[in-house]
């Protein structure tokens, strides 16, 4: 039989069910990792729940674990550009030639598992991505696993783990036909995280989201660690290249620390992390040096991310309105841009018109695209006829393409002049295929200890 290329291997996993396609059990990856020999258990994990925060969260929860000298391997999701993104250890994306030798030796083992058919359906894409994760790094080996939960809690296949340390982002409305239409309904669903014995670190909350979560501890004998209590971020000042923050943790504040990110947003998912890996250290401080080297050498792509100059172009994975008022702020603080030109593409099962209004608070005009990897999308006439709705006549246009759409919006900055920019949002997928126009990446080899 001919050996399938990365490309096939992609294709094959990616024509599963696909992550908006939910199998509410965890039957499924908890055959799969019996058939593995249970990878779930290798290491302790850090586990990462909530609406928005859960990727940038991760990033320096890695970034502290790493400057402690650990062996770290990290779950995230969705992808940007490729689904090796979804499986770092040491902070680099595994090598596509690893990740194809892990699939082949996995893919007999979900087999097995798929001729069960549990609850009627094979494994899902992301079900499978979950266990070749946990493989991967029992393979390693990793010290700890720093992983973004897919969607939920108490159902989503990351829960297989029983983490030591469940860390719970601000929850707001975001996918409510699958979690739940309130607030409530949707933390009872991610409090499913919080297992007995664990420690909590939870963000500032909703005073309903708050109630749920600790009675989510009481139930299982969980330690909770809660922000504004029991540590918080008590101020920030912006700076070249993102901002200075100064925080409470363990030991007291933490003065003077470079976060290469820009937004409050991102500077609140800081304390989040570094009271994250002291819970996972059994509540020991962590060295002023370490939280600095921690946090002073994340990278998260696009995350307010610059991917172009003349006119200055950023890229952001905002995709609902919680994001996209934390996004539109910390742009406002960073860049000041005036006029900003949007470039918008959008899932028709997410809140299309809560994030419109938002984005026509400050964008003085719209480029509506498509996104051209899933059928998921709104078109960009059905965008653009969604945007009328909020945005002033003759301020929405269309573009076929997202490269379309980024060249009309750049030259719409170019006839402005002045502070003109250009903001790049609405969904995930599209930040992927707009930073694989715009940004040429040189893939970093790992060092030879980090080999795969």
């Amino acid at each position: 039989m001919t050996k399938m290329t990365h490309a096939e291997i992609v294709t094959a996993l990616q024509a599963r069910w696909p992550e908006h396609r939910i199998g509410r059990s965890l039957e499924r990856i908890e055959a799969l990792c019996d058939l593995l020999g249970s990878p779930q258990d290798a290491c302790p994990v850090i586990q990462i729940t909530g609406t928005n925060g859960k990727g940038s969260t991760a990033l320096m929860i890695e970034g502290l674990l790493r400057a402690l000298g650990l062996r770290v391997g990290r779950i995230s999701s969705p992808h940007l550009q490729d689904v090796t993104e979804r499986i770092a250890i040491d902070g680099h994306p595994m090598d596509a030639a690893a990740f194809d030798e892990l699939v082949e030796e996995c893919l007999p083992y979900v087999d097995l598992v798929d001729a069960r058919r549990i609850d009627g359906i094979p494994m899902t894409f992301f079900e499978v991505m979950t266990g070749l994760a946990y493989a991967a790094f029992a393979q390693a080996p990793v010290d700890v696993a720093v992983v973004e939960v897919g969607m939920g809690g108490t159902w989503d296949a990351t829960s297989v783990a029983d983490a030591a340390v469940a860390v719970v982002c601000p929850i707001d409305l975001d996918h409510t036909h699958i979690l739940g239409a309130t607030t409530t309904e949707i933390a009872t669903e991610k409090a499913g995280i919080i297992k007995a014995g664990a420690t909590a670190v939870v963000a500032r909350q909703r005073p309903e989201v708050a109630r749920v979560l600790a009675e989510r501890c009481r139930e299982v004998g969980a330690r909770l660690v809660v922000e504004g209590h029991d540590f918080a971020l008590l101020g920030r000042q912006p700076a070249v290249g993102g901002q200075v923050i100064r925080i409470e943790a363990a030991g007291g504040p933490l003065d003077d620390l470079l976060l290469p990110l820009f937004g409050a947003h991102m500077a609140q998912n800081a304390a989040l992390a570094v009271a994250a890996v002291e819970a996972f250290l059994g509540g020991q401080a962590l060295a002023p040096d370490v939280v600095a080297e921690g946090l002073g050498s994340v990278v998260a792509p696009a995350r307010l991310e610059i991917v172009h100059r003349s006119p200055t172009v950023v890229l952001d994975t905002c995709h609902n309105p919680h994001g996209a008022r934390a996004t539109l702020d910390g742009m406002t603080e960073a860049f000041d841009f005036d006029p900003l030109i949007g470039v918008v593409a959008m899932m028709r099962d997410k809140d299309v018109d809560g994030v419109l209004e938002i984005f026509a608070e400050r964008m003085a005009a719209i480029v509506c695209t498509g996104v051209a990897s899933t059928s998921r999308g709104l078109t960009p006439e059905e965008l653009a006829a969604r945007a009328e709705e909020h945005f002033p006549a003759g301020r929405v246009s269309s573009a076929p393409t997202m490269a379309d759409a980024i060249d009309r919006a750049i030259a719409l900055a170019d006839e402005a002049g002045g502070r003109a920019g250009v903001l790049i949002a609405g969904s995930v997928i599209a930040a992927g295929e707009a930073r694989a126009l715009l940004v040429r990446e040189r893939p970093e080899p790992a060092p030879a200890e980090d080999a795969q």
